[in-house]
C-alpha cells in the first residue's frame, strides 16, 4: 500500500522551495508576520490557566476565633480594582492573539494555495471563518480544561480544602488519563488546523460542518492519517532541532554587536549615567528584537514545509479537498 505521508515528504520540499525561492524580502516579511501569529509547530494553540486557591487561617489553639488574623492585610477596593484590571488586560491580550492566530491560519493556507502572500486581502475574505475557528478553539480548550480539572479534583481536593495532603495514589491513577486527554485534544486541534481548515476553505463550511465532511475521509483512510501523525511527529522533531541550532547561531551573531554596545554603555555609567543607561537599554531592546526576527526567519521555511506536507496528504486522500492541485502536478511531473 502506498503511504501518501511518505510520498509527500519530498513533494513538500519542492513546493516550499518553489514558494520561497528566489528570495523575496516582501514575501518573507509577510510570512514572518503570519508565522508569528500562527506559531508553534503546526499551529497548535493551547491555553493554560493557573488556578489559585484562597487560603485562610483558622482559630489557633488557645486563641479566640477572629475574622482574620491580625497580621493579614486584606486588599482594599483600589488594589482589587488594579488586580482585576491587570487580569482583564492579560485575558484580552491572550484572546486577541488567539483570534488573530485563528484568522491567520486561513491567511497562511490561502497564501500557499495561491502562491502569493497578501495579508489584508485574505484577512478581509476569511475573517468570518477565523471567528468560527476561534470559537471552536475556545470550546476545545474549555472542554479539555474542564475534563482535566474533573480528573485532578479527587487527588487535589484534600490539599485544597486544607483537610489533608495530595492523594498521591489518585494522582498516579490520573496521570495516564491526563496523558490520554492531552493526546486526544492535541490530535483534534492539530487535525482541525491542518485538515479541517482547508476543507472549510474549499467548500465554504463552518468548523463543525467541515469536520463532518472530513470525518468519512479520516475514518475511511485511517492508516494514511496514522502514518501522517507518526511521520509528522518525526519531521516536527527534526525541524525543531535544526531550527533551534540555527536560532542559537543567529543569537550568537546578534549578541556580538549588541554585547559590545551594552558593554560600552556599562562603562559609561560611572561617567555619563544617562548616556550609558540609554545605550544599555537600546542594546537590550535591539537584541531581543533581533532574536525574535531570527526565530521567525527560521520558522518561515519550517512552517511552510509542514503545512504543505499536510496539504499534500489531504489532497491525496480526497481530490475534492486538494487546494494545491496545480503545484502537485508541477512537482510530480
Amino acid at each position: 500500500m502506498t503511504l501518501y505521508a511518505v510520498d509527500a515528504i519530498d513533494d513538500a520540499i519542492d513546493a516550499t522551495r518553489s514558494l520561497l525561492w528566489p528570495f523575496d524580502v516582501g514575501r518573507w516579511l509577510r510570512l514572518m508576520l503570519v508565522v508569528f501569529f500562527v506559531g508553534g509547530a503546526g499551529g497548535s494553540t493551547t491555553s493554560q490557566f493557573g488556578g489559585s486557591a484562597s487560603t485562610g487561617s483558622g482559630p489557633q489553639p488557645g486563641s479566640l476565633p477572629q475574622p482574620y488574623p491580625p497580621e493579614t492585610v486584606l486588599p482594599g477596593g483600589a488594589e482589587l480594582l488594579v488586580i482585576g484590571a491587570v487580569l482583564a488586560a492579560v485575558a484580552a491580550v491572550v484572546l486577541g492573539l488567539l483570534f488573530v492566530g485563528s484568522v491567520m491560519e486561513f491567511v497562511f493556507v490561502e497564501s500557499l494555495r495561491r502562491e502569493a502572500v497578501s495579508i489584508r486581502r485574505y484577512w478581509r475574505d476569511r475573517w468570518r471563518a477565523g471567528v468560527r475557528l476561534f470559537g471552536f478553539r475556545l470550546l476545545l480548550g474549555a472542554i479539555t480544561l474542564t475534563l482535566a480539572g474533573a480528573v485532578l479534583t479527587p487527588a487535589l481536593l484534600p490539599a485544597l480544602s486544607g483537610e489533608g495532603s495530595v492523594a498521591v495514589g489518585l494522582l498516579l491513577l490520573a496521570a495516564p488519563v491526563l496523558l490520554g486527554l492531552t493526546v486526544v485534544s492535541g490530535l483534534v486541534g492539530g487535525f482541525t488546523t491542518n485538515f479541517v481548515v482547508p476543507v472549510m476553505l474549499v467548500e465554504e463550511r463552518s468548523v463543525v460542518s467541515a469536520w463532518r465532511r472530513f470525518w468519512p475521509v479520516l475514518t475511511g483512510q485511517w492508516k494514511q492519517y496514522a502514518a501522517y501523525v507518526a511521520l509528522a511527529f518525526v519531521l516536527r522533531t527534526a525541524a525543531g532541532v535544526l531550527s533551534a541550532v540555527a536560532v542559537v547561531f543567529g543569537v550568537i551573531a546578534a549578541a556580538i554587536p549588541f554585547g559590545i554596545t551594552g558593554a560600552v554603555g556599562l562603562a559609561l555609567l560611572s561617567v555619563a549615567t544617562p548616556v550609558g543607561a540609554a545605550l544599555i537599554a537600546v542594546s537590550v531592546v535591539l537584541f531581543v528584537l533581533a532574536v525574535v526576527a531570527v526565530a521567525l526567519f527560521v520558522s518561515v521555511p519550517v512552517q511552510t514545509y509542514l503545512r504543505y506536507y499536510a496539504l499534500f496528504v489531504l489532497g491525496d486522500t480526497d481530490a475534492e479537498f486538494d487546494l494545491i492541485a496545480e503545484r502537485r502536478r508541477a512537482v510530480r511531473e
